[in-house]
């Protein structure tokens, strides 16, 4: 038995700025797109939506810090979006959160989907929690509109995200000195702000060619990496990177670490638009993914599979599967 399309969905964002808001967002955008219509609420919000909650003729979307009301939904999918690291985060919040996960496996009303392969992978073989799907995040609109071409002279290798030592741009600042120093025409901007910021500047001081603008909103990142060459990360855990798509849309080349979700974006473009470097981050190796990228022409990459209807449209299908499978045989609210 199938409850047929939503007549809404409700969806819960991340607990601040950052990749888990932006897909709420962009999952908000593709059903509108379909014609369904779509709130997104922050996590702690959930239960005083209570009766939308148990209305089985809503979908909810409950993003990794809401999965806790799963017990207590109808029609529900949980989303994994990454896996939490016991070195940065603690072990009592690893376990709390692969214990909501599962939770959403032993809830009737709901089921569990990872953001990328990578994801799912690490929690199906080390914690043994079943993935129902696997539905990579959607790409914001603004993004996919093609780049005019103003003539603007692309001069900058950029990094865009939270400055967190996780993110290991302390081993990465190291690498771009040196390429800068190679090249006297290119200039290097990090976007964003956090923690580790004064430490970075530390490390970047002296060289007048290195930006810290702070955070930028979403306009002003794709106007910057219109801007840029190159688009450098470095976090091997990376569940997929939303960044990496938006530096790709806008025609930059990817030097990333060899790990991580980001591998699935655009596996036939590794060793052309995107450079690969150790997942330990060795200084060799991202110097020489560096040097690469900079050197390379870029083929460019389809991501219409990224765009927020395709998404939107990949989670009614999860729905419709799971709805008439047997598993969910809730009957719509009258």
């Amino acid at each position: 038995m199938s409850l047929g399309h939503p007549s809404r969905a409700l969806i819960t964002s991340g607990r601040g700025v950052g990749g888990v808001s932006s897909f709420a967002e962009g999952l908000r955008a593709g059903f509108e797109e379909l014609g369904i219509p779509a709130e997104v609420i922050p996590p702690q919000r959930i239960f005083t939506r209570w009766r939308d909650l148990r209305d089985a003729r809503i979908l909810k979307i409950l993003s990794t810090s809401a999965v806790f009301a799963a017990p207590g939904a109808r029609r529900a999918i949980c989303v994994a979006h990454g896996v939490t690291r016991a070195r940065g985060q603690g072990m009592v919040k690893m376990a709390g959160v692969v214990a909501t996960f599962k939770l959403a496996n032993a809830s009737p009303g709901a089921q569990l989907i990872a953001v990328s392969e990578y994801v799912a992978t690490h929690l199906e073989t080390i914690f043994d929690v079943r993935i129902d799907a696997v539905i990579h995040n959607p790409l914001r609109a603004p993004f996919l509109e093609s780049a005019s071409r103003n003539g603007t002279r692309r001069a900058y290798i950029t990094y865009v995200g939270r400055l967190m030592r996780v993110k290991n741009l302390h081993l990465l600042l190291p690498a771009i000195r040196e390429v800068l120093d190679e090249n006297p025409g290119l200039r290097a901007c990090i976007a964003g702000d956090g923690p580790e910021r004064d430490a970075l500047q530390r490390i970047a001081a002296g060289h007048a060619r290195i930006e810290f603008p702070g955070t930028l909103a979403p306009m002003e990142v794709r106007e910057r990496l219109r801007q840029s060459i190159l688009f450098v990360s470095g976090t091997p855990t990376e569940a997929l990177g939303v960044t990496y798509l938006e530096a790709l849309s806008q025609g930059c080349a990817v030097a990333m670490p060899a790990s991580g979700g980001g591998l699935e974006i655009a596996p036939q473009s590794i060793g052309n638009g995107i450079h690969l470097f150790s997942a330990r981050l060795t200084r060799a190796s991202v110097t020489a993914a560096l040097r690469a990228a900079l050197a390379a022409t870029p083929t460019p990459v389809s991501l219409d599979a990224y765009a927020p209807r395709a998404v939107a449209e990949a989670y009614l299908a999860a729905d419709a599967r799971f709805s008439a499978s047997g598993r969910f045989r809730a009957e719509a609210e009258q």
